[in-house]
């Protein structure tokens, strides 16, 4: 009948869950009617005693029509009616579970009992003995020393930005904190090192005395547990969102720590421990800014120092840390979005390299893939050593040719034909060394080039528009830009965006098909074969229907290509091809294939034409139009043919926010899926980038809110800078329900802002700046932007 927070034990064989194993051990009360903090973290620590955080169940947001509210500073408001803004009903209770670190001793039949050393003994009145620490605000992640017993956990604090000392308090900071015992840690009435906040009447505004951490009191109408509450303690480390002068390490940024384990390399196999340098530190560790940090305590557990640990590694929002049996660090990463299917989420594994460490590869490149000869190359290879080792470099040309380098470049001239794949080993000055991935060049033919020139907007397609376009050719082999395109294969395809250009199945075989027989033409293959007539060998027709249904036909027919042989078509031996790659012998097999199937039927679209700009598909917010091109040229005798691609992707004209990267006042936040530019109090910008603004003459902003916005705001495009040439302007008046007090409906409500635009018709991109002003700064509005359309005439 109610909402709880329910820790339970299962049994865990064979690597599953056994659901029905299920004992609920200990459960306790939490409103689900508004955010938030739910804490939710469970350790072990000394003799099987199960350390469980929780939240203090307490909204950080203001209320509503109220003119009186917390504003990132302790929330304390015990009027009736208003009990979810009030943390003393919670964190500061002793008679509440929400807000503390409990401690219990499980026996295995998953009962529990109080042991000695908790906060307040069994049988105290108003109180509850499970309490070990409390005084939380969310102690999202929190860690047991295994020898010493001292409990560490993370406190994730308030979003004040100031110092409000004489009227309410202190700003927010986030906390790393230290128990050697049970105590109280302070919220809602300190944070930091016990800096107080002020008592607040919330009917009248009235600020009253500070709180005294040595007889902290909490006298709030919703406290059922003692109004004398024990001392507080002060924090471990604490840090603001500014730079904090106590622990500069930190940095600035958003907050959310997270506390890890105490390190002891005893109590792993040797082989897979850290070092004993580590013996007896702290881990730490923070979600938003992404690091993580070692603290160094004095033999009293006090704290002594702090330094980076994997200083070049931007961690994508680490959310739990622990020691492995092995004796490695495994760190789970949330990943870069809020509510969202990241894809930097993952679980990482830290493992210890001790020694030299060998040199570090990035990337190996080349400036030229193709060309006649004598090719001149240069090939430029990318690493560093992580112990500043001098470097050398030796060059594999894949023919046997190695030369090695003193410099991470090679040049190099080709002066045969054939296919070169070009790595690189580099070596340190004590012999480790790393070598490269591969890059292919061939020497003796030039691969064309393939330009797609759209006429009209070249960023966006617009419905019920057709896309006009042309393909360019230039191959300097060869005439076929002007004389013959029947090497040319042009599609297009409509589908939702994937990150990466789409081409349609049929483009692809058209174009392998086409390379396969200019290959084919290239080699000695037309001597003895023809395509429609037997030769001295048979025809390609002939293999083709011979082998239409044969799984294995792609491999067998090309190494028979490769190695040659006899038999299967009478005594005339097939002559091998030993210096052929088994990709392009793949490729004729590819074409020879297609004379029977019905692929030949495909057909390409024309070099110079248009589409429909969906091709006739419902329109998607997130569609993509792609046109892509394949040109293969002719090669020559025993000269490979060479295929030169290019694609063009058109996309809808409505763009959703989630590529924002700059902006200044607003804030991105995620939901269902959808990413919104939440709006800031005064002024703000935020960029979208590389758009192309020909033909487009109006847009429409869409705009957001779950409480209607009382302030208006005016929305501006600017070009290239958030001061550029203005293009556009975008009005919201504001919300006659908002000024009128009424509360927000259950779902978000929506208002779309048209707008004219002069355009910009230059055909280059430009970035374009979304600037908001809000014609009423001092009123609190949450409202957000979540796309905008553009259009043509």
């Amino acid at each position: 009948d109610t909402s709880v927070n329910r820790l339970s034990r299962f049994t865990f064989n064979n690597d599953s869950i056994d659901p029905k194993s299920e004992k609920m051990i200990l459960q306790l009360y939490s409103q689900r009617e508004i955010c938030c903090h739910t804490g939710g973290s469970i350790a072990f620590g000394k003799d099987r005693m199960l350390y469980l955080s929780t939240g203090d169940n307490t909204t950080p947001f203001d209320e509503p029509n109220q003119p009186f509210a917390s504003h990132g500073y302790a929330p304390l408001d015990d009027r009736p009616g208003h009990e979810h803004y009030d943390d003393r009903r919670s964190a500061g209770n002793t008679n509440d579970l929400r807000g503390k670190i409990l401690r219990i001793d499980v026996d295995e039949q998953g009962n529990y009992t109080i042991p000695d050393g908790n906060l307040f003994p069994k049988g105290t009145d108003k109180t509850r003995p499970e309490i070990y620490v409390m005084g939380d605000r969310n102690p999202y992640r929190i860690s047991v020393d295994q020898k010493n017993g001292f409990l560490y956990w993370g406190e994730v604090g308030p979003d004040a930005n100031n110092d409000s000392m004489d009227t309410r308090g202190p700003r927010g900071y986030d906390e790393f904190n230290q128990a050697r015992k049970a105590g109280f840690f302070g919220w809602p009435f300190f944070v930091a090192n016990n800096l107080p906040y002020r008592e607040y009447n919330y009917a009248t505004g009235q600020s009253g005395a500070a709180f005294d951490p040595a007889k902290p009191i909490n006298n709030s109408r919703n406290n059922t547990g003692l109004q004398q509450l024990p001392p507080a303690q002060p924090a471990f480390i604490w840090y603001p969102y500014a730079a904090s002068k106590d622990f500069p390490q930190v940095g600035s940024g958003g907050r959310c720590a997270m506390a890890g384990p105490v390190y002891y390399p005893d109590l792993y196999p040797e082989e897979t421990r850290y070092p004993d340098y580590y013996n007896g530190k702290l881990f730490i560790y923070e979600w938003i800014r992404g690091w993580i940090k070692v603290v160094t305590m004095l033999p009293n557990g006090d704290f002594d120092n702090m330094e980076p640990f994997m200083l070049h590694t931007k961690f994508a929002n680490p959310s739990d840390m622990e020691v492995g049996p092995d004796g490695r660090i495994y760190v789970l990463e949330y990943g870069s979005g809020w509510f969202a299917k990241n894809p930097d989420a993952g679980l990482a594994r830290i493992d210890y390299i001790s020694g030299n460490r060998p040199p570090e590869i990035s990337s190996i490149s080349v400036d030229k893939t193709s060309g006649d000869l004598p090719l001149q190359i240069t090939a430029t290879v990318t690493a560093k050593d992580p112990d500043n080792d001098k470097l050398s470099y030796v060059w594999d040309l894949g023919n046997g040719t190695k030369v090695k380098t003193n410099e991470p470049k090679l040049q190099y001239t080709l002066t045969n034909v054939g296919d070169y794949s070009i790595s690189a080993e580099v070596q340190d000055d004590k012999n480790a060394s790393s070598k490269s991935s591969v890059v292919n060049v061939y020497a003796g033919n030039e691969a064309p080039t393939v330009n797609i020139v759209i006429d009209g907007n070249k960023t966006f397609y617009f419905p019920g528009h057709d896309v006009k376009y042309h393909v360019d050719i230039n191959d300097k082999d060869d005439t076929a830009k002007v004389k013959d395109l029947s090497n040319l294969v042009v599609s297009a395809d409509y589908e939702e965006r994937t990150g990466k250009a789409g081409s349609t199945q049929g483009h692809q075989l058209i174009s392998q098909v086409m390379m396969g027989k200019n290959l084919m033409m290239s080699l000695d293959c037309k001597g003895c074969h023809k395509v429609d007539e037997k030769s001295i060998g048979p025809a390609f027709t002939m293999v083709s229907q011979r082998y239409q249904k044969d799984p294995n036909a792609m491999t067998y027919l090309a190494q028979k290509v490769i190695k040659g042989g006899s038999g299967a078509w009478g005594e005339v031996a097939m002559a091998a091809h030993p210096n052929l790659k088994e990709s392009d012998a793949k490729q004729i097999i590819s074409w020879v294939l297609s004379l029977a199937a019905q692929n030949k039927k495909i057909k390409s679209l024309p070099a110079k034409g248009q589409v429909n700009a969906t091709l006739n598909k419902p329109v998607k917010d997130n569609g993509v139009l792609y046109i892509s091109a394949d040109y293969t040229d002719n090669g020559g005798n025993n000269i490979k043919p060479l295929m030169g691609s290019n694609s063009v992707a058109l996309h809808n004209s409505k763009i959703s926010f989630d590529g924002v990267q700059q902006m200044q006042g607003f804030s991105k936040a995620v939901f269902n899926g959808t990413t919104y530019m939440v709006l800031p109090q005064n002024t703000g910008w935020f960029s979208i980038d590389s758009i192309d603004l020909s033909g487009i003459s109006r847009a429409v902003i869409t705009m957001g809110w779950q409480k209607p916005p009382v302030s208006g705001y005016t929305f501006e495009l600017h070009v290239d800078a958030p001061a550029g040439i203005k293009i556009g302007e975008f009005t919201f008046a504001g919300s006659a329900e908002g000024a009128a007090g009424k509360p927000g409906k259950a779902s978000p409500q929506f208002a779309t802002l048209s707008g004219t635009l002069s355009g910009v018709n230059d055909g280059k991109l430009h970035n374009i700046y979304i600037v908001s002003k809000a014609k009423d700064q001092k009123i609190t509005t949450s409202a957000a932007l979540s796309s905008i359309q553009f259009f043509i005439k």
